[in-house]
């Protein structure tokens, strides 16, 4: 399979970018006549990486007005709970650095999965720790595989890596095809990353799935298994890297989970990776020193000490998620089987005027142009005003269109 380089695709948009004169390209993946990328822009003082100066900045779900629901970002519609916000209020000292190692935190964690306090790595949200995996697994001439679509920070993380992304098309029904996934790696190949369930479109990977991908790569190829929604899950034949994986039998394979989906604390960026210890450290020494705070720690502590009561939140998020579903599809979408916080509508070429519409009633999702619509599962208010914005749109779709079930 042929890697879709990004920094051509995205090369479009530095559009007043202009070239350095000094910076080249590798002939291999060059379009013709490409032998220069545009690598700085015309009021940028220093030269610039042609793949950064290509690449747009990280964009977040959009922010919503008083009147509108926000459900743009997968974020835990609940406040978080009083020992919460009461650990937050005890943690004033800020005049002092963090625990660099956040040990407390590393320490129940540990515990509660039964590995050592050097087999958890805390970062700054678990798409800190991605990115450390990627600097110390990959670089220039390498290459990192992922299903497409999935989520959107993937790209940009490999190619400030300095490596090349892979993008594997998922298969029916939006899920990974693991099958492709295993055969697109190659001796360049440096780690592959399984997102379950799969942000933006919700399907999980089977535990049997999962497996049988591991036994068909390399061992030593780094898995990266993206479980930012596990909380979520229903399934129960879904893939579950902290409780029916073992790390010592699959020591290449590295679990990241978060804080912020779950327990509430997205604005705090808490996440963990659970792996071997020697991958770990490897991502300990990319880390920028103490990115995560006290603040941050003390919360997730309180959070796990509470997790009874969050969790209880977590089964009313995907209770209200089950029933969103099946109203769209009783509605005639197609909807992926859902799993994490969130739906997905395939509304291809309408994604932009269909987001458009959704805003304009008062209720802010996150469209991705040419693919289809996410909308997080909300307040339970936020349920009724989707399902008439989806039921105008669906009739205004052709008879033909693959959003229709």
């Amino acid at each position: 399979m042929v890697p879709r380089p990004w920094a051509f695709r995205l090369a479009a948009l530095a559009q007043r970018a202009v070239c350095c004169g000094l910076c080249s390209l590798d002939e291999q993946w060059a379009p013709a006549g490409a032998r220069r990328l545009l690598c700085v822009t015309e009021d940028a003082p220093v030269r610039i990486r042609p793949e950064i100066a290509a690449l747009p900045p990280y964009k977040q779900g959009k922010q919503a007005g008083t009147e509108a629901f926000k459900l743009s970002s997968n974020e835990n519609p609940y406040e978080p709970l009083p020992a919460v916000v009461e650990a937050l209020r005890r943690t004033v000292g800020v005049n002092r650095y963090p625990d660099a190692t956040a040990a407390r935190l590393r320490q129940a964690l540990a515990v509660r999965f039964g590995v050592t306090p050097d087999e958890v790595h805390i970062g700054a949200g678990s798409v800190s720790i991605l990115s450390q995996l990627m600097l110390a697994v990959a670089g220039p001439g390498d290459e990192i595989v992922y299903a497409w679509r999935s989520f959107e920070a993937y790209p940009g993380l490999v190619l400030v890596s300095g490596a090349t992304p892979v993008e594997v098309p998922l298969a029916s029904g939006a899920r990974h095809d693991l099958d492709a996934m295993a055969a697109a790696v190659t001796d360049r190949t440096r780690a592959v990353i399984v997102c379950s369930p799969n942000n933006p479109t919700g399907p999980v990977v089977t535990q049997a799935e999962f497996e049988a991908f591991l036994a068909k790569i390399p061992s030593d190829l780094l898995v990266i298994l993206d479980e930012a929604y596990a909380e979520f899950v229903t399934e129960p034949d879904a893939v579950d890297g902290l409780r029916k994986l073992g790390i010592a039998d699959h020591s290449n394979v590295v679990v990241l989970r978060t804080f912020s989906k779950a327990y509430g604390l997205a604005g705090l960026r808490v996440g963990y990776a659970i792996g071997h210890r020697r991958i770990l450290d490897a991502a300990r020494s990319t880390a920028v020193p103490l990115s995560v705070t006290a603040q941050s720690e003390e919360a997730a502590l309180a959070s796990l000490e509470a997790e009874g009561e969050l969790l209880e939140r977590v089964r009313t998020i995907g209770q209200r998620r089950d029933r969103l579903a099946a109203a769209l599809r009783a509605q005639g979408w197609s909807i992926p089987d859902a799993q994490g916080n969130f739906v997905w509508l395939a509304t291809g070429e309408q994604t932009m005027d269909a987001a458009a519409r959704f805003e304009a009633d008062g209720c802010i999702v996150r469209p991705f142009a040419g693919d289809g619509i996410r909308i997080s599962v909300g307040e339970e208010e936020s349920v009724e005003r989707v399902l008439r914005v989806a039921a105008s749109l669906l009739a205004g779709l052709p008879a033909d269109h693959p959003a229709r079930g």
